[in-house]
């Protein structure tokens, strides 16, 4: 499963520092930040399951950053 979520990360400093914390807590998630991005996307996959939407959140608002989930839009 794979989830997708808006975010106001804006270095390249502080997307390693959460993508080593979510790699750390969640070895079945791949993430990956496109900073470029108008949105500043964070994409998470999760290898074996489904992926922890609130405690991503969460950990990127404890660490100064708001995220909201990007629902799928179907054209």
């Amino acid at each position: 499963m794979v989830e997708v979520f808006k975010t106001t990360v804006n270095s390249r400093t502080n997307a390693l520092l959460l993508l080593e914390q979510i790699h750390n807590t969640y070895s079945s998630y791949r993430a990956n930040f496109d900073l470029e991005d108008c949105d500043r996307i964070l994409r998470v996959e999760c290898i074996s399951g489904k992926v922890d939407e609130l405690w991503l959140i969460r950990l990127l608002q404890k660490a100064g950053f708001d995220a909201a989930v990007l629902e799928d839009e179907i054209c």
